[in-house]
């Protein structure tokens, strides 16, 4: 065995990025950022996404691509997206509270998906914060469920009895097939930036586009393009 010592460098630095996000969460320096959703029909803005963000205070605000895989390799994610809800289901509720209606999105990793705690959470914080359910949707990954899809169906199948909307995140990106997404409880289907962005002068991409909006309206999903 050759001896490197970059490896105890790499190790040192997971173990100090890990230590700053537990003090992130700690001493409140999660951010989040809620993008609008816009109805193409009306323009009117009925819900929101919520973004994490870090408030680092040496590297600034840290985008999520910079610590969520991170957290998702070493299973704090678990720890992140807790949070996310409690920060979500909060600021609806305070919306709510000052006449104004607004779902929020949350994304929800395919670790967070295997978690059989997820709905119980879910529900104790929609009656702490007394937050209609409906006024909440998950947004999941294709890979979310299809790691297990036998256990993410149960999982989901929970989250929707307790009135939740559901959303397949960055679809067409993933390998799940037709006839599983026609069996999930999902309301919302979220065409992948990749595909949004190359639409205008790709005939191809615009195509498949096309296509993904009239598969989702027929099976009587809300379609979003990211």
């Amino acid at each position: 065995t050759i001896y490197d010592p970059k490896y105890d460098s790499s190790q040192q630095e997971h173990l100090s990025l890990l230590g700053e996000l537990r003090r992130a969460v700690e001493q409140n320096e999660l951010r989040l950022y809620y993008q609008p959703k816009v109805s193409l029909t009306s323009a009117n803005v009925s819900s929101v996404e919520a973004l994490l963000r870090w408030q680092h205070p040496e590297r600034g605000l840290m985008a999520p691509a910079t610590f969520i895989p991170f957290a998702e390799h070493t299973g704090y994610i678990k720890v992140l997206t807790r949070w996310v809800l409690r920060e979500s289901i909060r600021q609806c509720g305070e919306w709510q509270r000052a006449e104004l209606r607004l779902q929020i999105s949350v994304n929800i990793s395919a670790r967070d998906l295997m978690s059989r705690d997820l709905p119980d959470l879910v529900a104790e914080l929609l009656a702490e914060y007394d937050v209609p359910a409906n006024l909440i949707c998950l947004e999941i990954t294709e890979s979310g469920f299809m790691d297990d899809p036998a256990h993410a169906q149960k999982v989901l199948d929970r989250l929707a009895a307790l009135g939740l909307q559901l959303s397949i995140d960055d679809y067409g990106t993933g390998y799940s097939s037709l006839s599983y997404i026609m069996r999930l409880p999902v309301q919302e289907l979220k065409i992948d930036r990749s595909f949004i962005s190359r639409m205008v002068g790709n005939d191809e991409v615009s195509t498949i586009v096309r296509s993904t909006i009239e598969l989702g309206h027929n099976l009587g999903l809300k379609v979003v393009a990211e």
